[in-house]
């Protein structure tokens, strides 16, 4: 029993994922009355975040689908500084079977072809990358505009993003610059978002607040709504860089930016959080926010993206749980 309502939920997630096409965001006018007297409640954010895991328990079967579907939703990422290109090959080979396939077959879910949502690597390892996810549909995202500090001359952002699309991107995480949030200099925020928008061109974009390096609740909010009008595929939490990096707290803050937009304009705009999401417990507490605050299409990789380099392997390792009863050696699961 609990095989078949694996395979039968996740089949139907499947079959929803490819129905849930929905209109670009194509952003709208700069309009600074929308959200400039946004303030946000911390004591009532922080309050809410608390509450997230004591109120729901997902266990059995239903936790093992619950991680299946985190699967597709992740964007596989190397973004170290000693990456070669054997590293990308292998990532790209887990990216294509992020779970071994004796546990695949053991939940009844063999024959699907579950893969990752996307491979994120730096623009020099795109090549390798194409060549290594060949003959799937596992798009690749790419870091650009000066990341992670985004300290580079416009032009040079924009040539990067540039680059990078011709080089096979499909999609592009692009930095903000930070220091325009913090002197509240939205109109120039928005100019800038936009111009990375039109760089873009077909390839989706996904605007990176760091928000760790942003002082205050408020100012996420109000910068979420700057990248959103400016056209943005994606609001993204962190470069998962920064000493903060994803909380649920400025999460739930940027998915209710994300709500009030779509309701203003009709246009669904995805999440992606990134750094430090590490373990299967903690991907869980984020689709439960996500399916409580926005809805099940923000349950689809066209819409919400973990950022992630090692959260696999502890998804993985829970899943073998699942099937055998025991817990294993994290070296049985390797990343790469």
């Amino acid at each position: 029993m609990a095989k078949s309502k694996i395979k039968a939920k996740q089949n139907g997630i499947h079959k929803e994922q490819h129905a849930a096409a929905h209109p670009r965001n194509d952003g709208i006018p700069f309009d600074a009355s929308l959200f400039e007297n946004i303030h946000v409640n911390r004591s009532a954010v922080e309050r809410r975040a608390a509450t997230l895991g004591k109120r729901r328990s997902v266990k059995k079967q239903w936790q093992a689908a619950w991680l299946l579907k985190a699967i597709t939703c992740m964007d596989l990422t190397t973004l170290a500084g000693d990456d070669t290109p054997t590293n990308v090959n292998r990532l790209c080979a887990k990216a294509r079977t992020p779970v071994r396939q004796d546990l695949l077959d053991a939940m009844g879910m063999g024959k699907e072809k579950l893969t990752v949502g996307a491979v994120c690597v730096y623009h020099n390892h795109i090549p390798t990358a194409v060549n290594a996810l060949q003959g799937t549909n596992i798009p690749i995202a790419a870091v650009s505009t000066g990341f992670p500090a985004g300290n580079v001359p416009l032009a040079e952002k924009i040539k990067q993003i540039e680059l990078s699309v011709a080089a096979g991107a499909k999609e592009i995480d692009i930095v903000i610059t930070r220091e325009l949030v913090i002197q509240c200099r939205w109109k120039e925020l928005y100019e800038e978002v936009k111009a990375y928008r039109k760089a873009c061109g077909e390839a989706h974009m996904k605007s990176i607040l760091a928000t760790g390096e942003i002082s205050t609740y408020t100012k996420v909010a109000k910068a979420s709504w700057v990248c959103m009008m400016a056209g943005s595929d994606f609001i993204k939490t962190s470069t998962g860089k920064e000493s903060v990096n994803a909380t649920i707290p400025v999460s739930l803050v940027m998915i209710r930016a994300i709500r009030e937009y779509q309701e203003l304009t009709g246009y669904k705009v995805g999440f992606k959080p990134a750094g430090g999401i590490r373990k299967a417990k903690q991907a869980l507490s984020w689709l439960i926010l996500m399916k409580e605050e926005l809805g099940h299409d923000w349950l689809q990789p066209d819409l919400f993206r973990f950022g992630a380099s090692s959260l696999l392997g502890d998804i993985e390792r829970q899943l073998e749980h699942f099937v055998t009863g025991r817990y294993s050696a994290s070296y049985r699961h390797p990343m790469s």
